[in-house]
């Protein structure tokens, strides 16, 4: 028994042709910046950004989370941050040696009965006038 709902009877709704040799396209990371930001720019849903570049809707909501991933994991206050240091070989050694510690983006330096509080944002010209200072009193 065939309804009017049967598949076989009912016309194409959408065709895609695929040409060529099927063989996997790289993209730049720039390009999948701006294709993934066409999303929200243009209102277009991302079944239609991705259509028009030729990709998957998996493939791009991929490409979104991995981005958005990338973006919060740069962002997280916890992350580590790496600070220059310079040694100073021609300086003597100073015998009771400056004690220096992290925490929450905070950096303690301790140094005899001295101690400073160095918050994230610090003017770096004022920092290095205040630890020429420290050490000039040590």
């Amino acid at each position: 028994m065939i309804t009017a709902n049967d598949a076989s009877i009912r016309p194409a709704q959408r065709v895609e042709v695929f040409t060529g040799t099927g063989r996997r396209r790289t993209w730049l990371r720039e390009e999948k910046v701006r294709i993934v930001a066409e999303i929200a720019s243009s209102g277009n849903s991302v079944c239609e950004v991705a259509r028009r570049h030729g990709l998957s809707p998996q493939q791009l909501f991929g490409w979104r989370r991995r981005l958005r991933d990338a973006e919060a994991a740069s962002a997280e206050p916890g992350g580590l941050e790496f600070v220059p240091a310079v040694v100073d070989a021609d300086q003597p050694a100073v015998a009771s040696r400056p004690k220096v510690e992290t925490v929450a983006g905070t950096i303690e330096v301790e140094i005899g009965d001295v101690k400073i509080r160095i918050g994230r944002g610090a003017d770096a010209a004022t920092l290095a006038m205040v630890l020429r200072a420290l050490k000039a009193g040590a």
